[in-house]
């Protein structure tokens, strides 16, 4: 892998500081790939991900941990069910904004990929494409199952130990994680309406074996976004991105083809 310039960063936003991590782009035409992070997942929880991504597309990379995750500020006080919520239109608004970045792709998995779909159902105009990794819309029985299940595991197996490579605050990230998602306020939880707004290219990556979600989620995206796509990979869990890195890594290059062409027939030069 040849050398990218990689920046360690911080922003106050929204009353707390986040760290960040941006790595410089190669082809400067593509738009800045934001990347939004899973429920337990950090800027170290995507390991070497985004440096391949950086180096695989030629796009810039900027990954940050929201608030309580990674070494940004910890957390105060409890989650609300509107939590997804107000990080599309709270938080990533300002600090995209502070890290002067306009019209990125964001790549979001898991819980980031709900992310994205709110912020991209919000403001419609803001995002050029979204790459959707694991998303899910609504909350299925697995997911709650699964969410139950990791539970049992944190508090009897070597689960809290792995995470503190990840957290400054691990014991917080995780409770905060799955009891909002096992709370039964949370089943009411879906997001299906926002995805009417959408009209930038949307790639969905979901495996086939994924314990936390269904092809129920992938379906309603599509019925709500026709000109969104697909890639199913099998033998691949909740990680596309760690399960099946290379085809992960090639649906994302071929997508940012046809958000630059996207972005070219919609914003023509201004004649000066």
């Amino acid at each position: 892998m040849s050398s990218t310039p990689t920046i360690a960063e911080s922003y106050f936003v929204d009353g707390k500081r986040l760290e960040a991590l941006r790595i410089g782009a190669r082809n400067r035409n593509l738009p800045t790939i934001v990347m939004l992070h899973e429920g337990l997942g950090s800027v170290a929880h995507w390991r070497d991900f985004p440096l391949h991504l950086a180096e695989e597309t030629g796009a810039g990379v900027f990954v940050y941990s929201r608030y309580g995750h990674g070494h940004s500020d910890p957390f105060k006080e409890p989650r609300s069910p509107s939590y997804m919520h107000r990080e599309a239109q709270i938080v990533l608004p300002e600090i995209l904004r502070k890290a002067s970045i306009e019209r990125p792709v964001l790549l979001g998995h898991s819980d980031g990929a709900a992310i994205a779909i709110l912020y991209a159902g919000m403001f419609p105009d803001s995002a050029a494409g979204l790459v959707l990794e694991a998303p899910h819309v609504f909350v299925e029985e697995v997911s709650v199952s699964s969410i139950a299940r990791v539970r049992t595991l944190y508090e009897h197996t070597d689960l809290p130990q792995r995470l503190r490579r990840y957290h400054a605050n691990a014991d917080s990230v995780f409770w905060c994680w799955n009891d909002i998602w096992l709370d039964p306020r949370f089943r009411a939880w879906n997001i299906e309406s926002f995805l009417d707004s959408i009209h930038c290219p949307v790639l969905v990556l979901q495996g086939a074996q994924d314990p936390y979600g269904t092809l129920a989620q992938v379906e309603a995206i599509l019925a709500r976004i026709p000109s969104a796509s697909a890639v199913v990979l099998e033998d691949c869990k909740h990680a596309p991105h760690r399960d099946r890195r290379e085809a992960t890594l090639s649906a994302i290059r071929q997508f940012l083809g046809t958000v630059s062409t996207a972005q070219q027939s919609r914003c023509p030069e201004i004649p000066r």
